[in-house]
């Protein structure tokens, strides 16, 4: 079954059952997915998994974002919901990466590149990048990247 797939029938399940604050996550989602075919190709246009999974990591990152404002704000119960929504669009993603697979991964990376300090920093970010493939938060990859070349 397509990712595309799955959200129809997440949609209907959640109609179904009347979960508004999923039905209403997963209403916004298949906007977002809509909107990024039309800019794609026009209105008969269809996303492949991999470009959905990019558009849902997108409205993640907002709603992370929009957690950060909210919080900082003195607004926990929005901040609340967006990570109610998180969670929700989570599903829809490929398993996230643990700190010791990351860890692996970013190892490896160093010693194919032959990195020895922070200088080589964008060479090792440009070898661990595809091996990562949205399994893992930029922000949290160069992080331990930074880390791990220190």
């Amino acid at each position: 079954m397509s990712l595309n797939d799955r959200i129809a029938n997440d949609l209907k399940e959640a109609m179904k059952a009347r979960e508004m604050d999923r039905l209403n996550t997963i209403r916004m989602l298949k906007s977002a997915v809509k909107m990024a075919a039309i800019e794609k190709g026009g209105a008969d246009a269809v996303l492949t998994d991999a470009e959905i999974e990019a558009v849902v990591r997108k409205q993640v990152k907002q709603r992370r974002d929009a957690v950060d404002g909210f919080e900082k704000g003195g607004r926990p119960e929005l901040a609340a919901k967006e990570k109610q929504e998180i969670e929700v669009l989570g599903a829809y993603l490929p398993k996230e990466l643990t700190d010791a697979e990351l860890g692996a991964l970013i190892d490896a990376a160093i010693a194919e590149v032959g990195a020895t300090g922070k200088a080589q920093l964008g060479a090792v970010m440009k070898a661990v990048q595809p091996k990562v493939a949205g399994r893992a938060d930029g922000k949290r990859v160069s992080a331990e990247v930074g880390r791990r070349l220190a």
